[in-house]
């Protein structure tokens, strides 16, 4: 059980979550988008959000300035989180059209708020959980997606909402995060979504 909840910190670790949003997403769209568009576009989605972070944390690991990538210390967050920043606005602006895929434009929108919330709180030595960001942020936009398309994405939902469950009890397992901290993860994954909803919903 101990092995089993210290896994689920890497397996759905929020540098995954942006990716798997987007994966999310051209499946369960109805709209024809060809499958070139589809692989380009997962393919800058992965370049960007997981593969430039990783390296990114290798070189911050080397300067010293962080020491693991869970991002334990308050403190050592302000640097990564805002390079994830800077990387979201160029997923926006540069691979994500809003025109042509309005409800994924949107999403990265909501991750990129999530972010600057929790970069605000790291100025009140407060580190919500990026984990629970992560995972409660795509289990928002899913639904939405569900109620958009008119699909039934119950089971998905399910498997996401067991995932937040998870996701939490490794965190507390781990003694990663307090309550508070859980819970405030959450509401920062969570609102940016049910607020941007509206603008394509």
């Amino acid at each position: 059980m101990n092995f089993f909840l210290k896994s689920i910190s890497y397996i759905l670790h929020p540098l995954l979550m942006p990716l798997a949003g987007a994966i999310i997403y051209f499946v369960a769209a109805p709209r024809f988008i060809p499958e070139e568009i589809i692989k380009s576009k997962l393919f800058g989605v992965l370049i960007l959000t997981v593969c430039i972070p990783i390296v990114l944390f290798f070189f911050l690991k080397s300067l010293g300035i962080i020491n693991s990538i869970h991002l334990e210390n308050a403190k050592q967050r302000k640097i990564p989180l805002l390079l994830q920043t800077l990387i979201l606005i160029v997923v926006i602006k540069m691979v994500i059209d809003v025109y042509r895929y309005p409800e994924l434009y949107f999403f990265f929108l909501g991750i990129l708020f999530s972010m600057l919330s929790a970069v605000f709180m790291i100025f009140f030595n407060i580190k919500a959980s990026l984990h629970m960001i992560g995972i409660s942020g795509i289990t928002m936009f899913t639904i939405a997606l569900s109620i958009h398309f008119g699909m039934n994405l119950t089971l998905l939902i399910a498997a996401l909402m067991v995932a937040n469950g998870l996701v939490a009890t490794s965190r507390l397992h781990c003694n990663a995060h307090s309550n508070l901290e859980l819970v405030l993860g959450f509401l920062i994954g969570v609102i940016p979504q049910l607020t941007l909803v509206n603008f394509w919903l």
